[in-house]
């Protein structure tokens, strides 16, 4: 972490309670199951996961770090300042589908922003159960809120200067407190005889209000005073670092069964500090019974694996000395595979039994049943004898246990099941061919673990690079533009169809002797992009440290291979009409406007920048007789077809505009044009007929945001008259006509939707800013001193002119009445 982290004044340890705090607080205000709190990273773009409640961090590392442009509920929280309540997982899917085909479980989520009037600090976010619509979230989601802005205000104390605060850890995994009467825990120094336990084992023992016992005997006679000398000899035995007994089975002062399960911590040096869990026998009297024929193990709600019964140590392989005390995908090796990790994801999150099964190292299976509590999940394990077939264990585990060379630790833990169809979501929104790349390293490079990423795309029998991260600077530049006859990896997967993997920078070597080598270690996959038998490119993914792929991998690595080749497809036909669009509608938009004595005019537009870049958005000014018509429309939709219809449109209101025809008059004839034409697609225009001597201006507008009004004294206002349908839907719509009498040194400001929405709110708020954008723009030169219209124009515009993204193109136009100084 960082912000105030060298400051030596204990920031980041206050800063660490201080987000465990709101995660805690989260889970009690929801009833949530899971939270957490993401930050930005220092990296540009991204948020990490800081805090993370009742889940074990290894099975959230697909979601520990996240793009600021994904197309995620966090981030939108983040970047729109919005709150998301995703009640199910039906609205997940409609909403957020990269983000329920990630989590396929159901569950309903919460997500607000840790927000003050100055400055995001992060997401504030809760997995809980599912509901059946978001008005039955409305409770949980205030007090959600309240706790995000109860962090936000502690986090201004923390950083009052306004230090950027950034996160660049692990997340800090938080056990939720224990319910009342289920569980507890607690830690004994034996070197000080001292005694720290949690808030679950006071309300177990009914001392909430007091103090904890602060010594063993105290601890054991607060637990079992029947058994308190049976609890201090078996705390001592476990200090010495024997393997853990069963958990000892004595009864509450109220004479409740409870069971005691001890094991000494990690370390050298004896005697060594104790953890123990009490649990309430009710729920596990039965299962922890360890002459039961099948296995049992309880975990906690971070995985660790609380007690395992002798039966369940055999079929796991495992000694109980390797199991109690551990996290299970570290005291079983073999279970720490996507599919095992999906199953216990679900028993985490949802209060329903999973049940499964897993093959084995030694190639039989075993059957596993996980019932979920509030403080605890019971596993029942048995040989299983039924006939359907088991995920097996991966190679790449395999290798593992077998003591050769797995994957590198760090890899993040998605079912490879999953990955086609998320990487499948997130390439619908990817229409350019540079969306696409960026959705392959957002997508491919985590779940693979992977930090290198090139994209080739053909063009004239050549490979030429479209995308790159992760490689030292210069170094693909030798590459650029190779044919097809070279004898490069990068070439040959796609003359020959075939992937290409490279455990190790070595064996890239020995394969192709002389080729460049970007470093001494690491893996490669050179993957051909082919789309229905045509080749499109070529993929290469990068990896740090040697690593092998496992037959899976290599097949899911294959597949995704052919959807990025059939975006990337879609993507070159889509630039290619955007740029036919892009060159029509520049030879449709006005090159120079007309002059006048008495009138300054300057308009501005600007493209889109996702899609087909190009809509339908024009202005226009046109000398009317003795007066000026003002014109702006946009046509529905995006593309050639669009601006083929601004053009028709753009024609006919000329046309009417040379005639003199009154604002009504033009908007009624040019309605008709478009019904008849039926394009299937309308269109909004504001007309207005200026008279410059006399600055009477009338205006009509068809569905069409409403003008602004800049007076000579600086006050703005929006000038609200009244409209008619778009155009292209009535043929016997009536546009009504306003009247607006335009002071000298007055300015009008006519523009498109694009230019004041916003995602997540509401038009009227950016109507409201573009108001105040105006007022602060200055006076244009319609008196001595001010600015050109111009420079008005681009004051205006220059918000959405550095956006890296505009959903819809933008029109204005800005028209000026001048004093009779200035002549």
């Amino acid at each position: 972490m960082t912000g105030s982290a060298e400051d030596g004044n204990g920031t980041p340890r206050r800063l660490a309670e201080l987000l465990t705090r709101a995660a805690v607080a989260a889970l009690g205000a929801t009833g949530a199951r899971v939270s957490g709190v993401y930050l930005p990273s220092s990296t540009a773009g991204e948020l990490r996961l800081a805090v993370l409640a009742g889940l074990p961090g290894p099975l959230f590392r697909p979601w520990w770090r996240l793009h600021m442009d994904r197309r995620f509920p966090v981030a939108d929280v983040y970047r729109l300042g919005v709150r998301v309540v995703l009640p199910n997982t039906t609205q997940a899917m409609r909403r957020y589908p990269q983000f329920a085909a990630g989590l396929p479980l159901p569950i309903g989520a919460m997500f607000v922003p840790v927000a003050d009037a100055e400055r995001t600090f992060g997401v504030l976010t809760v997995l809980r159960p599912s509901a059946a619509d978001a008005t039955e979230l409305l409770p949980e989601r205030e007090r959600l809120t309240r706790t995000a802005e109860a962090l936000a205000a502690d986090l201004h104390r923390l950083y009052p200067d306004g230090t950027p605060l950034t996160w660049d850890d692990e997340p800090l995994c938080v056990r939720p407190p224990a319910s009342a009467r289920h569980a507890g825990r607690f830690r004994w120094h034996p070197a000080t005889d001292t005694v720290t336990a949690d808030d679950g084992l006071r309300a177990l023992l009914g001392t909430t209000g007091a103090g904890p016992p602060e010594t063993a005997g105290a601890l054991a006679e607060a637990v079992a005073p029947r058994d308190a000398r049976r609890v201090v000899a078996a705390l001592r035995e476990a200090s010495h670092g024997g393997p853990p007994d069963p958990p000892l089975q004595v009864r509450a002062p109220d004479g409740a069964p409870l069971l005691v399960a001890l094991w000494a911590e990690e370390g050298e040096g004896l005697p060594r500090p104790v953890t123990g869990v009490v649990l309430e026998a009710g729920s596990v009297a039965e299962a922890a019974a360890d002459r039961l024929p099948n296995g049992v193990l309880c975990l906690d709600r971070l995985g660790q694996v609380v007690y395992a019964n002798p039966r369940a140590a055999q079929l796991l392989g495992q000694s109980r000395a390797e199991l109690v005390g551990r996290p299970l995908w570290e005291g079983v090796p073999w279970l720490a595979q996507p599919a095992c990790e999906d199953h216990l994801r679900a028993a985490l999150l949802s209060p329903d039994p999973v049940r499964f099964r897993v093959r084995r190292p030694q190639g039989d299976r075993l059957a596993v049943s996980v019932r979920p509590g509030p403080d605890l999940l019971i596993c029942d394990i048995v040989p299983s004898s039924e006939a359907e077939e088991a995920p097996p264990v991966p190679e790449s585990a395999r290798a593992t246990e077998a003591g050769t060379d797995g994957p590198p630790p760090g890899i993040t833990s998605m079912n490879p099941a999953y990955r086609p169809i998320v990487l499948a979501i997130a390439l619908t929104e990817a229409v350019t061919a540079r969306q696409v790349s960026a959705v392959v390293m957002q997508e491919l490079l985590p779940a693979f673990g992977g930090n290198r990423l090139a994209i080739y795309l053909l063009h004239d029998r050549h490979l030429y690079l479209a995308w790159e991260t992760g490689f030292p600077q210069g170094f693909l530049s030798p590459f650029e533009g190779v044919g097809l006859d070279a004898r490069l990896p990068g070439v040959e997967t796609l003359t020959s169809g075939q992937p290409l993997f490279f455990d190790s920078m070595r064996q890239l070597a020995t394969a192709y002797p002389g080729i460049p080598l970007d470093a001494r270690e690491g893996a490669r996959a050179f993957l051909p992009l082919i789309a229905s038998g045509r080749p499109v490119g070529s993929c290469i993914l990068g990896f740090d440290r040697p690593r092998s792929f496992s037959t899976e991998e290599r097949t899911v690595l294959t597949a995704l291979a052919g959807l990025i080749a059939h975006a990337m497809e879609k993507a070159q036909r889509y630039e290619t009409e955007a740029a036919l669009a892009r060159g029509l509608q520049r030879a449709l938009l006005p090159r120079r406007l007309p002059t006048h004595p008495l009138v300054e005019t300057a308009g501005r537009y600007l493209p889109g920048t996702q899609g087909m870049d190009v809509g339908g958005d024009w202005y226009d000014v046109v000398e009317a007789g003795d007066g000026l018509a003002l014109v702006i429309g946009d046509v529905q939709g995006h593309g050639v077809q669009a601006a083929a219809t601004m053009g028709q449109l753009r024609s006919a209101v000329r046309a009417f505009a040379l005639d003199d025809r009154s604002p009504d008059e033009v908007l009624d004839g040019t309605n008709r044009l478009l019904v008849d034409l039926d394009p299937g697609q309308f269109a909004s225009c504001c007309y207005v007929r200026l008279d410059p001597v006399s600055g009477l201006a009338l205006l009509a507008r068809a569905g069409h945001p409403p003008p602004l009004l800049r007076r000579p004294d600086g006050r703005t206002r929006v000038v609200d008259i009244p409209g008619g349908v778009v155009l292209g839907v009535d043929p016997h719509a009536q546009y009504p006509v306003a009247e607006l009498r335009m002071a000298p040194g007055s300015l009008l400001a006519l523009y498109t939707d694009g230019l004041v929405e916003r995602p997540g709110a509401d038009i009227d708020e950016g109507i409201t800013a573009l108001r105040a954008a105006l007022a602060r723009a200055g006076t244009p030169v319609v008196r001595p001193g001010g600015r050109s219209l111009a420079e008005v124009a681009d004051r205006l515009t220059t918000v959405a002119r550095h956006a890296p993204d505009r959903p819809d193109d933008i029109a204005l136009l800005l028209a000026a009445r001048r004093t009779g100084q200035t002549r």
